[in-house]
């Protein structure tokens, strides 16, 4: 679609989707305080964090705590993940759990 000469992309909401084994709850503790208004700064939000979890086929993998953020778009779900605020909080989070982490964008 092009208005004035300029062209608009649709952008579509994206998600982080991720699978999180924790080895240190206290230090996990903080990275899930600091984390917050970092995700809410590049606009987005919680969708679930560690919930009840009622897996229903398991073939390729065995969830273990899934946490799941929206973003308003790919771009800026990236933004977040490689940003500089967001760098030191990553590296808490890398040494005190494993996990897998996608970014999947949405309809």
């Amino acid at each position: 679609m092009t208005v004035k000469g300029e062209k608009i992309m649709s952008e579509k909401p994206s998600y982080i989707l991720v699978d999180v084994d924790i080895h240190n709850p206290e230090i996990y503790e903080s990275y899930k305080q600091q984390v917050v208004p970092i995700v809410t700064a590049f606009g987005g939000e919680y969708i679930a964090r560690g919930g009840t979890l009622d897996v229903i086929q398991d073939e390729l993998w065995s969830p273990t705590r899934i946490v799941m953020l929206k973003f308003p778009s790919m771009a800026r779900a990236k933004a977040f993940m490689d940003s500089p605020e967001y760098a030191p909080v990553k590296k808490m989070r890398m040494e005190n759990s494993t996990g897998t982490l996608v970014i999947v964008e949405g309809c």
